[in-house]
């Protein structure tokens, strides 16, 4: 008897797959595209045209302290006949040498005093909790936004009840006070977001509060320092009303103690009638010059500390 053996079926064939239909391709001259372009041609245009805003009335001011009152009356961008030095000599002769101290003195002992406390203030505020850390802070905050017009009057009685008015002392504390919220809001960012690690490594090592802030905290916030700094060092030397109303002499033998801010008005008032207007072109020049030199220095560092705070 013969057995039959039977091959094994094959599976049935599945019917191919029809092929995917091919995608459209990718052009690189997308309408996103064309509207970045348009956009940033915008923000250039726009940044140029704030920057001619910017650079004609310095480039004015700096002509016309080389020239004569003819020829500012003429053309307001045209060059020098010749080129006058003496208006400058003449403006640091009718008071603008005396101002210019008077301004560097404050400055000297407000700007560190600022943020000295303010950074003191800052880092306690961010590293350390404890019950009324956010009041504190949001009294900071709120001094930023509170207009400084409505404390004159308060101001100028409480200075002269502490018989501060048109001293030193007086405007150097009031600048502290003026200073403080933008210092300690711009500074709490800093120090929040510094590594804890760091300083519980210097806690273990035995350092105190006060090291650790010194030595530690304090040189790692370096760019906010610097940002912050530059712009209480801007603020202060453009500051106007509160001298104007501190700085005034309270009798015929008190010395003019003027910031240089008053003595251009003063400057204004008095080459308003000698008719001298290169020696007030020359007085703002020369109170101009520390702040382009100032700001020109540190605009890397000024960048890197806001750029470092915006990441952060």
């Amino acid at each position: 008897m013969t057995t039959v053996i039977k091959a094994p079926e094959e599976p049935a064939e599945e019917p191919a797959a029809e092929p995917a239909a091919p995608r459209p391709p990718v052009r690189s001259d997308a309408p996103r595209g064309s509207e970045g372009a348009v956009l940033n041609v915008f923000s250039h245009g726009f940044l140029a045209v704030w920057a001619v805003l910017i650079v004609l009335p310095l480039i004015w001011l700096a002509l016309g302290s080389f020239k004569t009152d003819s020829e500012i009356g003429g053309s307001a961008l045209s060059w020098p006949t010749n080129w006058h030095f003496d208006a400058f000599s003449r403006a640091w002769d009718k008071g603008i040498g005396d101002y210019f101290g008077n301004t560097v003195i404050v400055m000297v002992f407000s700007v560190p005093l600022t943020m000295l406390l303010g950074s003191m203030a800052a880092y306690v505020l961010a590293r350390y909790p404890f019950r009324g850390n956010r009041i504190i802070y949001y009294f900071f905050v709120s001094g930023a936004m509170f207009p400084v017009f409505l404390a004159l009057v308060p101001l100028f009685f409480m200075v002269k009840r502490l018989d501060m008015l048109n001293s030193y002392q007086g405007l150097i504390l009031v600048y502290v006070a003026y200073s403080m919220p933008f210092t300690v809001f711009f500074m709490h960012s800093f120090f929040r977001t510094l590594p804890t690690a760091v300083h519980e490594a210097a806690v273990i090592d035995g350092a105190s509060d006060t090291r650790i802030f010194f030595q530690v905290m304090l040189p790692m916030a370096k760019p906010g320092l610097i940002s912050v700094g530059i712009f209480n060092v801007l603020g202060q030397w453009n500051q106007y009303i509160l001298p104007a109303v501190l700085m005034q002499p309270q009798s015929g033998s008190d010395p003019e103690r003027y910031m240089l801010t008053q003595g251009l008005i003063q400057l204004q008032y008095q080459m308003g009638y000698e008719t001298d207007l290169p020696v007030l072109f020359a007085g703002v020049t020369i109170a101009m010059i520390p702040m382009l030199v100032v700001y020109l220095s540190f605009q890397r560092q000024i960048q890197a500390g806001l750029t470092s705070a915006t990441l952060k």
